[in-house]
């Protein structure tokens, strides 16, 4: 892996900087000392633009191991804190909602995980199994948090309120979008991480090419999350512990009193990238913030349009 880096690294370096050389033509002699200084530092004004991302990229993926077949558990699940998978939905698409939530549940009992349920927030109702560690919570249309959050910031601030929630404070929260699907080594993470408590938040890999791939464009389009995740994202909370550049929406974990200290309900503005948004609150907040071993899996979105739209909403 990281032999391949340096060479794509190396072939970049000749084919952009050494190959168009050439000895005869000198730019200082043509343009003068003060505009050529001028145009080659403007030239690298992107490259210092995103250096400290770069460096931080780099650094992730040649100082961790990102290819461990698994995940070792270090901890016995009787004795790590309950852990609350909560999964946001607006229940448009009730038949993968039930599939992907019996697919978690198995997950969740082949890794060993003992204390746990699972928490679907939805707008619409799925009618889900009656079973006891399955909870379904509806929104319903009429709430409105204190300053108008919107989205889904609106359903998990609705999951925290006072009479809504059922966890206690020491309690984890896992949160999940409808599509994710949990791995063995996800879970041994997470256990890792709740039991471990030196941190308040949490995140790890996610990788979009698992299973049938629906849309080839949109998935290749998703590689380079994966690689943020293992390089930028991995570097910043391991040894940082804080989200500088950047904090996902999904495989997330929070310690609940942290999450309810720091909120949903940041107004509109709050509602629009609202993982990134809490993220940088909590980071302000002085939260410790934890890169977690093993992946999840998730799917890109199925066509361009609904890329398009997701890209626009980050940029928002």
């Amino acid at each position: 892996h990281c032999f391949a880096l340096f060479i794509c690294i190396v072939v970049f370096l000749y084919l952009y900087v050494f190959s168009n050389t050439n000895d005869d033509f000198n730019p200082f002699l043509r343009y003068g000392e003060f505009l050529t200084i001028f145009l080659y530092a403007w030239k690298c004004v992107p490259l210092f633009i995103n250096l400290p991302v770069c460096l931080f990229e780099f650094i992730g993926l040649i100082c961790f191991n990102s290819f461990k077949d698994q995940v070792t558990l270090k901890v016995e699940p009787k004795t790590a804190p309950f852990i609350c998978f909560r999964i946001v939905t607006r229940g448009n698409y009730p038949r993968l909602v039930k599939d992907n939530l019996k697919l978690n549940i198995e997950t969740c009992r082949r890794s060993g995980i003992v204390n746990f349920s699972f928490e679907v927030v939805t707008d619409n109702v799925i009618n889900l199994p009656n079973l006891e560690i399955v909870r379904e919570v509806v929104v319903p249309k009429s709430y409105t948090t204190k300053t108008g959050a919107l989205f889904k910031a609106r359903a998990l601030q609705y999951c925290i309120e006072p009479d809504v929630n059922k966890l206690k404070d020491s309690d984890w929260v896992v949160h999940l979008d409808e599509e994710t699907l949990l791995t063995v080594n996800s879970v041994h993470g997470i256990l890792n991480f709740v039991t471990d408590g030196k941190h308040q938040f949490g995140q790890g890999l996610i990788t979009y090419a698992s299973g049938i791939i629906v849309n080839y464009l949109t998935t290749l389009s998703d590689s380079y999350r994966v690689a943020d995740d293992c390089g930028k994202q991995r570097c910043q909370l391991s040894l940082l512990h804080k989200p500088i550049f950047g904090w996902k929406g999904s495989y997330v974990v929070t310690r609940l009193n942290a999450e309810t200290k720091i909120s949903w309900d940041h107004g509109k503005e709050g509602s629009i990238c609202e993982d990134a948004y809490f993220g940088i609150l909590a980071m302000q907040a002085g939260y410790s913030f934890n890169f977690i071993e093993g992946e999840m899996l998730e799917k890109s979105p199925f066509t361009t349009k609904d890329l398009v739209h997701q890209r626009k909403r980050w940029l928002e």
